[in-house]
């Protein structure tokens, strides 16, 4: 038995590549069954597309509020018996009603090192950004469970990653990427799915 993973998507999707390529590896006893997206030119679809995963689009302007849209959502992971969700740059907050549904099975990665630079407005180059600006030494990845405050569930799993001399947001974003989220995001996504079967 396998847990059935979600994954949420909103642009290229190097997070999603990196959860089917651990899959394609059995570094995951779960099945990502489902990729959503709220952008249905989200580069992301095309790699699910590749995987032979199924795929959902979501737009937030079809609907007249947040709570239809996450009503929508809510369908669309019963009607594929989803276990787990993963957050792989996802650009849409959601509400404590749709997070409160599912406790402990929401993931999403973040690329800092929770508490620094995270909450409202701290997402994709602004995080780096910012990293630079403040000029910390040490920088890296969290993957954290999803509850009602943005980037305020509980940790999961967290890698740091050095800074150099001449990073820039772009290069930094890159290394964190590579260093970090790739190699956490399948890690944790594997941990929960393991709780989840044990559970079961």
């Amino acid at each position: 038995m396998k847990a059935r993973i979600a994954v949420f998507v909103s642009g290229g999707g190097t997070n999603l590549q990196a959860l089917i390529d651990a899959q394609g590896r059995e570094l995951i006893s779960g099945k990502i069954a489902l990729v959503v997206s709220n952008n249905a030119d989200a580069y992301a679809l095309e790699r699910a597309k590749k995987a032979g995963i199924a795929t959902e689009v979501v737009l937030k302007k079809d609907y007249i509020s947040q709570e239809a849209f996450e009503e929508k959502l809510k369908d669309i992971l019963a009607l594929h018996g989803i276990d787990l969700i993963v957050l792989a740059g996802f650009m849409t907050i959601l509400t404590e009603q749709f997070t409160s549904c599912y406790p402990k099975r929401i993931i999403n990665v973040h690329p800092s090192l929770i508490p620094s630079f995270c909450g409202e407005g701290f997402y994709g180059l602004r995080v780096h950004r910012a990293a630079l600006d403040y000029g910390v030494k040490v920088t890296g990845a969290t993957v954290h469970f999803v509850n009602e405050l943005c980037d305020g569930g509980e940790i999961i799993a967290q890698k740091s990653v050095e800074i150099l001399p001449g990073d820039t947001p772009e290069i930094l974003q890159r290394r964190v990427m590579e260093q970090a989220e790739w190699v956490l995001l399948p890690q944790a996504a594997e941990k929960v799915c393991a709780s989840i079967l044990g559970g079961k």
